[in-house]
């Protein structure tokens, strides 16, 4: 690793003779192979398992093998060629991951998109990536969709997971899953190894296309290295700082997200783990609860409402139960990288008796690290879970670097406003104007089909990633904030937006907030009230729970002005919010003004709300 005082960081590569897991990714020519291996080694120990007529119910790693050797061989069938590109579209579910490894193992290159998608959206990866055929899980989601097939025109085989109706399209051809996974497995088996046997790490393995927080998505050429690179990183972490065991990740994240694929999916496979897929937001509390994971990958987004949510709970515990919260949440205050004080010692103690094991139950009592990543997560939402016995580890990537580039890990130190250091096998460097690069086998070879991207991103290996910050003492990455989103006044001062949306959203009369300021004398907020708040003061004040309505009452707006001028108080003079406006509605998915991975899309918000932000500089 470079000196402290060097912008620039790397961990050193560890042996991967020291551990056989890591010897077996590293040694890995792709993805598929590497699967198959572990199937190998794990037999009929189960992997896959997902809930059907209120029971959970799993499948072994011999029968996921068995099944995407016979559905590649189908695929082959069909007239599938090395390199082309086979869309995937469903909800995370078992089929996806066997679906996903078929394609590669068929010579194919898979094409995730978001169960989300309209049209529009289907119609513009149909045709950017040239997908000759889709699998697609229900009829739901083939409704939008066949609309697109027919506009583009390309697809000529369409997969139903489930047993959908046949569509009277003569567009293309409609295949039923069931029927494409019977046969031998074992000639299957065999025409896969030999077929894979020729598919290097350089070669792509996916076309994962990015959320578009600020324009239409474009589709990164995932190589199957960069995800192995990624997966040995990983692992590594999990190796040297937790331990493997029999570990189970519950997938809840869009497998169509690189974050998702590559630490909810191909990391699992890589370190031989149970891969537990949940029923969905609402039943994902329950689901943690009933699998008991050892390992989630999450967003911030989640972690702020189960962090309001547990708030609430210990709040009407009564005066004991908040007692330990407060005690709880000192301690973790007191604490740096880790290391707690000796006074705080015989509470602390009390606080782990009394409290955290009740929270740990909420988590299925397993949790051995809760990762973050997607979007930067606020220092005080990480040492909430700290505080509460919960180990959280925040991540930072990009889809273009496979995408994980740095993790939080313990034995570092955990501190809560970094991002860690940078994986095994990972280069990072600081560039003058604060730009982070990154540099390894995870970044990818550039976008499909658009070279123009390709070179303002990619410069002489490294990864301009367009994030701004600097590498700290112990060689943790700290982020500031996205280059293309930092507010400039019109003085030249630098505002982080996303810090200060992560403080206003900390207030719990807030839910989401937006800050403006770019080339303006000050910084303004759209900001959406937190519903539950915002029911229970309409409720103490008299009022009908009319959210629209109780906007327009100056007794309401003076309630959350009071939560603005709380945030005010912790920021500097140039960051302050001086004025704000309420949003119609929530940011969501539907109204895609957020992300499939949960980050607010601005320029979709901007687009809806910018006459309003525009009178908040006026009069």
């Amino acid at each position: 690793m470079q000196s402290p005082a060097s912008p620039h960081a790397s961990r050193p590569t560890v042996n991967p003779a020291d551990d056989p897991l890591l010897q077996d990714i590293d040694g890995a020519q792709n993805l598929v192979e590497l699967f198959l291996k572990r199937a190998d080694q794990k037999g009929d120990a189960p992997f896959l398992g997902h809930k059907a007529d209120g029971q959970w119910v799993t499948q072994s790693w011999r029968e996921a093998a068995e099944k995407v050797c016979l559905l590649a061989e189908s695929l082959r069938r069909m007239g599938l060629k090395d390199g082309d590109r086979v869309a995937l579209v469903s909800e995370n579910r078992p089929e996806w991951c066997i679906a996903d490894l078929a394609i590669m193992a068929a010579g194919c290159i898979t094409v995730p998109t978001y169960i989300t998608n309209t049209r529009r959206d289907h119609a513009h990866i149909l045709d950017n990536s040239g997908a000759r055929a889709v699998f697609v899980s229900t009829e739901k989601l083939l409704a939008p969709l066949v609309g697109a097939i027919g506009q583009t025109g390309m697809v000529e085989h369409v997969i139903g997971i489930d047993d959908l109706k046949r569509q009277q399209s003569g567009s293309f051809e409609y295949h039923d899953w069931q029927a494409l996974i019977t046969g031998d497995p074992a000639s299957a088996r065999a025409e896969v190894d030999k077929r894979i046997s020729g598919i290097e790490r350089s070669q792509t393995a996916c076309l994962i296309y990015t959320s578009g927080t600020g324009g239409a998505p474009r589709g990164v050429m995932q190589h199957h290295g960069a995800i192995l690179c990624n997966v040995a990183g990983a692992a590594e972490v999990l190796i040297n700082d937790f331990g493997i065991t029999d570990e189970r990740f519950l997938s809840f994240l869009p497998l169509s997200h690189a974050y998702e694929h590559s630490g909810g999916q191909y990391l699992p496979i890589g370190v031989g783990a149970e891969i537990f897929y949940s029923e969905g937001l609402e039943k994902l509390a329950s689901n943690i609860e009933e699998t008991r994971p050892t390992i989630m990958v999450v967003v911030p987004r989640l972690f702020e409402v189960l962090r309001t949510r547990i708030m609430k709970q210990v709040e009407k515990q009564g005066k004991v139960a908040n007692f330990m919260m407060d005690a709880a949440l000192k301690i973790s205050e007191h604490s740096k990288d880790g290391k707690k004080r000796l006074r705080d010692k015989p509470l602390d103690l009390l606080v782990e008796k009394t409290l955290r094991p009740k929270i740990r139950a909420k988590f299925g009592g397993r949790i051995k690290a809760m990762v973050s990543g997607g979007a930067p997560l606020n220092p005080e939402v990480g040492n909430f879970f700290d505080a509460m016995g919960l180990t959280m580890l925040q991540g930072y990537g990009q889809t273009e670097a496979g995408p994980v580039i740095s993790c939080n890990r313990p034995k570092v130190g955990l501190k809560m406003d970094t991002v860690g250091p940078p994986l095994r096998g990972v280069e990072v460097k600081i560039a003058e104007d604060g730009e982070i690069l990154v540099r390894g086998e995870l970044v990818m070879h550039g976008y499909w089909r658009n070279e123009a991207e390709t070179a303002r991103t990619l410069k002489d290996g490294w990864l301009h990633t367009g994030d701004i910050g600097h590498i700290d003492r112990k060689g943790r990455i700290v982020i500031t904030d996205r280059k293309k989103d930092m507010i400039v006044n019109d003085k030249g001062d630098n505002i982080a937006p996303q810090k200060v949306e992560g403080m206003l959203t900390l207030q719990p009369e807030i839910a989401q907030a937006m800050v403006s300021g770019d080339k303006r004398p000050y910084v303004v907020g759209l900001i959406v009230p937190d519903a539950e708040w915002a029911l229970e003061w309409a409720r103490a004040n008299g009022e009908k729970f009319d959210l629209a309505a109780l906007q327009q009452l100056p007794a309401f707006k003076n309630a959350v002005r009071a939560a603005v001028d709380r945030t005010n108080a912790d920021l500097s003079v140039i960051e302050k919010v001086r004025q704000f406006a309420f949003a119609d509605e929530a940011f969501t998915i539907e109204n895609e003004e957020m992300t499939p991975s949960m980050k607010i899309r601005r320029h979709k918000i901007r687009e809806r709300y910018q006459d309003r932000i525009d009178g908040l500089y006026r009069g």
